[in-house]
Formats: structure tokens, C-alpha cells, sequence
């Protein structure tokens, strides 16, 4: 098969892996493993469907709410699926033996970080739409993050990727609700 990945990332995984290895041995703790297990799991949709699927209990305006969580939601998904399969980034533990994969991952690539992206769009929505329940979805938009790495399943810089985007995301999403509905 022919190596796809960009020369930037092969110089970034050198700078990284030790951080990611050094984070990774966190999930030798089964109490931890555990734990981000869980997490990273919440992060594959369920938490986002169901807080999603809350916004009318929560704010007069829930429908429109809806509607934007979910269109930012599949725009997100749309940018991650762009950028994962053009720029074709190993995970840490293809790359480096000394990093273990304590879960399974959803694809074969790793840049960037799909469900911190996600996290971090839905916290930030929340906290601008929704600032009262902002003090459990942003801990948990962390936590997400968070786990991408301790799992093996991330290098730091693909977190941070996907929590820029899902930051920029949100923005985009917010602004173009201002200008749509006045909200």
C-alpha cells in the first residue's frame, strides 16, 4: 500500500511520542481504563443525541436549537471525514509499538481527533445557548478529549486539531443562527 501520510506528520510523531506514550501508561490502571473507556464511548454519539434531543426541555427556542446542534453536528462530521481520509495520519500505536491501543478505534487514521472536535462543538454550543448546563458538558468535552489520548488512540496534536475545529465550528454555527433567527 502506498504511505499517504505527510512529511509534517512524520516530524510531529517524533516531537510526540513520548508525551503520548507517557499519557497512554495512565490507562495501565484499571480504575482509569475504565473510566476512559466509558468516556470515549459517551463520545461516540449517545451523550450528543441525548443532549440534542433535550433542547426543548431546556430553552423556549429548543427546536431551532435542535436544528443547529444537529446540522453543526453533521457539518463536523463532514469536515472530520474530509481531513481524516486526505491527510492519512497513523495512530500513535501503529507507529510506535511503545504505545498500546486499549480500544479499539473507530477507523484506520488519526488526524484530527474526531470526537474531541465533536466535544468541544457541543460544549461550546452549550455554553453559548445553554450556559446552565455548560458546568457538566464542558468537563465532559475535556474528559472526551482527554481519553482520545490516555486510550492510544491520539497524539496530542490531533486533540488539540479536532478542539480547534469544533471551535471555529461552533462559531461558524452560532453566527449563522444570529443572522438567521435572532437568537
Amino acid at each position: 500500500m502506498h504511505d499517504r501520510s505527510l512529511p509534517v506528520f512524520e516530524r510531529l510523531d517524533l516531537l510526540e511520542w513520548r508525551l503520548c506514550r507517557q499519557v497512554a501508561r495512565l490507562a495501565l490502571y484499571r480504575p482509569i481504563l475504565t473510566l476512559f473507556r466509558v468516556v470515549s464511548r459517551l463520545g461516540d454519539w449517545p451523550v450528543w443525541l441525548l443532549l440534542t434531543l433535550s433542547l426543548p426541555f431546556h430553552h423556549v427556542q429548543g427546536g431551532w436549537l435542535m436544528l443547529e446542534f444537529g446540522l453543526a453536528a453533521g457539518a463536523g462530521a463532514l469536515l472530520y471525514r474530509a481531513l481524516k481520509t486526505r491527510l492519512c495520519r497513523e495512530r500513535p500505536f501503529i507507529t510506535f509499538t511503545t504505545i498500546q491501543c486499549t480500544m479499539p478505534p473507530l477507523d484506520r487514521y488519526s488526524f484530527p481527533s474526531g470526537h474531541t472536535l465533536h466535544a468541544v462543538l457541543f460544549a461550546s454550543l452549550t455554553a453559548q445557548q445553554l450556559p446552565e448546563l455548560a458546568i457538566l458538558v464542558t468537563p465532559l468535552a475535556m474528559l472526551i478529549a482527554l481519553s482520545r489520548v490516555i486510550l492510544g488512540l491520539h497524539y496530542v496534536s490531533d486533540v488539540l486539531a479536532g478542539a480547534l475545529l469544533g471551535l471555529g465550528l461552533a462559531e461558524v454555527t452560532i453566527l449563522s443562527l444570529e443572522s438567521l433567527t435572532g437568537l
